[in-house]
């Protein structure tokens, strides 16, 4: 072959390696985050961070913020997502069960969980009602404000709160099922989200609102005034995410789920209110510790909660809603 056509094809050959090589670092530097709403402003602070660092450079990262269940549904029905960030198990689960999420999501020593939190009482100014427990969600004329069950996965949260801490004060299950049916008819508003329940507070409907902690700490931090307490017993609350397996950018989207649990990220994730998985990021933070916390594991596990309480069908909160007229 003479030199001249080897030297064109060689050089031809070496310029599509190039281009493709660049392509392939465009399409490797882009993935898609959806999650739920809550930690939209954690993120904001953390997608920049990541991409000072060797794994995110020159890492764009698309978004999606809404509420968990209603997140896990539109993944399903093709919203493309390389990591998914929402409140609770059960909606990654969902993700499971179509494929989208790999069943070992949860086999690292953080369980899967990226971040925690408590549920708290958001009350009005000087706490007029007298707010302290869970007793006084029920008393006469007091109005609650919380996600709806169908769409939230923090009024999930919510209700397994107000339902265990009934537990924990040594109350039957049949007492505890009692307290959520009375509490259901205090319940006065649910918005599809958290962050939404949080925004119809602040409009001033309801005496209490039932939270995340985190949320309580952003309101306050943005200059909006929302004093809260911490009953005596309340639920851990533990948030998942998972890298699914439909992604096509998955070294890049486990770089990011790696930084998340890194002391920096987690550090950042604590300024915005949530309790750090990494013990050494809550160094400096004061989140306080309640005397009858418990976790959904000690409740029996959300594969096993989510059927008993939240089945569309026959979910005993489900069953409670359409009593009480709420759903």
């Amino acid at each position: 072959m003479p030199r001249r056509i080897l030297a064109l094809l060689t050089l031809v050959a070496l310029t599509l390696s190039l281009a493709s090589a660049a392509s392939a670092r465009v399409e490797g530097g882009s993935i898609s985050l959806v999650a739920y709403s809550t930690p939209r402003a954690a993120y904001a602070d953390l997608i920049p961070a990541f991409q000072k660092t060797t794994g995110g450079k020159d890492t764009s990262v698309r978004q999606s913020y809404g509420a968990s269940g209603e997140q896990a549904r539109a993944v399903v029905a093709g919203l493309k997502a390389d990591i998914v960030a929402l409140s609770l198990e059960p909606d990654v689960t969902t993700l499971v069960n179509k494929g989208i999420v790999p069943r070992n999501w949860k086999n690292d020593r953080f369980g899967g969980i990226v971040t925690r939190s408590v549920v708290v009482f958001a009350v009005r100014k000087g706490n007029p009602k007298k707010i302290r427990d869970w007793e006084d969600l029920v008393k006469p004329g007091v109005q609650v404000v919380t996600p709806n069950v169908q769409t939230s996965g923090g009024a999930k949260w919510n209700i397994m709160a107000a339902y265990g801490a009934q537990l924990r004060k040594r109350k039957t299950h049949a007492q505890a099922v009692a307290y959520l049916r009375n509490l259901y008819r205090h319940i006065v508003s649910q918005d599809k989200s958290a962050r939404e329940a949080l925004q119809t507070f602040l409009a001033g409907r309801g005496d209490v609102l039932l939270a995340y902690e985190n949320e309580a700490i952003f309101a306050n931090q943005n200059n909006q005034e929302l004093p809260y307490v911490i009953p005596k017993a309340t639920i851990r609350i533990e948030n998942p995410v998972a890298v699914t397996s439909t992604s096509q950018n998955k070294a890049t989207a486990n770089a990011f789920v790696r930084y998340l649990r890194t002391t920096a990220a987690q550090k950042i994730f604590a300024q915005n209110g949530y309790r750090p998985v990494v013990p050494a990021a809550a160094k400096g933070f004061s989140f306080p510790v309640r005397p009858q916390l418990f976790s959904i594991k000690w409740l029996g596990g959300w594969a096993k909660v989510d059927n008993r309480f939240f089945n569309a069908n026959s979910g005993i909160v489900t069953r409670i809603q359409r009593e009480v007229g709420t759903n």
